[in-house]
């Protein structure tokens, strides 16, 4: 069984780096969307086991759809990734004030991403 993972950045670049690095994980599907708000779109149509999120998009950030995200219910537990160049020292902090997992900061290795997303994704026995 295939497992499906939201992706919202808004780099082509970044996106395809991001699905590389994802393509070595058994079982992974990858969705990729350049907005927060087609990534809310997204989260209500599929059944999504992690977001994977840039905190830098176009007219809603990365901080919003955190909060949007984890102010709906039926995503209190859905795994947030946020991938991001921010250099601000305080920003993995505040994500995760917001609710989300982990943080990773640009630019990655593709064996880092795997290594923060696959604990969040493993599906339970």
């Amino acid at each position: 069984m295939s497992r499906l993972i939201l992706i919202v950045e808004d780099s082509e670049m970044c996106r395809k780096a991001l699905g590389l690095a994802l393509c070595k994980l058994p079982g992974i599907r990858v969705h990729m969307v350049e907005k927060a708000e087609q990534a809310l779109e997204c989260l209500a149509a599929e059944n999504f086991c992690a977001l994977i999120t840039d905190l830098r998009l176009p007219e809603m950030d990365g901080f919003g759809l955190i909060e949007r995200v984890r102010a709906q219910p039926r995503y209190a537990t859905l795994p947030i990734l946020v991938v991001s160049g921010d250099g601000d020292p305080h920003t993995p902090t505040r994500v995760r004030e917001l609710g989300a997992d982990d943080y990773l900061q640009k630019p990655y290795s593709p064996s880092e991403m795997r290594t923060k997303l696959d604990p969040l994704i493993r599906p339970i026995a």
